[in-house]
């Protein structure tokens, strides 16, 4: 197990300039993470080679590695040729991740209004996924990259869509990045859905929620799950996922890749990230 930091933990910091992303990746070092995962938000890389190499050699410098570079996609497009110029679009974003010298690369497949996202609207939209992801999946094998779907966005959140997938892909280096939070998003339990996915898995993102049922409106700083109960982001351990045995079925399982903590919290994202880390690391040493 390698655990690190998503550049994306730190994305208010690096939205309000008070820290670029080469002072994250050193900020990330001094509180002991192991790697850090590149999330394009705060920053661009797009035509943008002089920052793809700094960041690179700023990780070498202070001794991280580069875990994963997870970049936002959708093939919903409304013609054909919208498709394929998000497919030409990502397969730019798969240089980038060979320049900045990482072997895996989460990109996004689709977004659905909440309304949309019905199985049977699944299934139909299934043949055009399964073929984005396999033609960006052989790209990237020139490379050695792995590519990979998160469990995010409502549409392709539930473990047995992410599973459906995979399976019509069919490709070595196409897995999932795991999102332990994630989940919930689709009123998923957690914990099952790991044990189902984890085996899957290219890269672990380990996310905690405050959970609220639909009748109980929080207000401000809350989102709702696909069927109308609330969530707001938390400090790793501080949330209602039960964190120990998540942790616990990442351990025992086969899974011995990076661990990317992802803060999404309303503190301020430098004391929450940190509390995060070592509440991980703290908690995999228990269990």
């Amino acid at each position: 197990m390698k655990l690190g930091l998503s550049s994306y933990s730190l994305y208010s910091a690096l939205k309000s300039k008070e820290i670029d992303i080469l002072q994250a990746i050193e900020w990330i070092a001094d509180q002991g993470g192991e790697h850090i995962e590149i999330v394009p938000m705060g920053f661009s890389l797009d035509d943008n080679p002089a920052l793809t190499d700094a960041i690179r050699q700023k990780a070498e410098a202070v001794g991280i590695e580069i875990s994963n570079y997870a970049i936002g996609a959708n093939f919903i497009t409304s013609d054909e040729g919208q498709y394929e110029q998000e497919i030409e679009r990502v397969l730019k974003q798969v240089d980038i991740a060979n320049r900045l010298g990482v072997k895996r690369m989460r990109h996004d497949i689709a977004w659905r209004p909440i309304g949309e996202i019905s199985i049977q609207q699944f299934e139909e939209d299934l043949p055009k996924l399964a073929n984005a992801c396999k033609r960006i999946a052989d790209y990237a094998a020139a490379y050695d990259i792995t590519t990979s779907v998160e469990n995010h966005g409502y549409f392709v959140q539930a473990s047995d869509r992410v599973q459906t997938l995979l399976y019509h892909v069919n490709k070595a280096n196409f897995k999932t990045t795991l999102d332990t939070g994630n989940f919930l998003c689709v009123d998923e339990n957690p914990i099952s859905a790991i044990k189902k996915n984890i085996s899957d898995a290219s890269m672990v993102h380990i996310k905690d929620f405050y959970y609220r049922t639909g009748n109980q409106d929080p207000g401000e700083g809350w989102f709702q799950t696909s069927s109308g109960n609330y969530l707001r982001g938390s400090i790793v351990g501080h949330g209602d996922i039960d964190m120990y045995e998540v942790i616990k079925v990442i351990k025992h399982s086969n899974y011995d890749g990076y661990i990317s903590i992802e803060f999404e919290g309303m503190e301020e994202c430098k004391h929450g990230s940190k509390i995060s880390l070592d509440n991980v690391r703290r908690i995999w040493e228990q269990v």
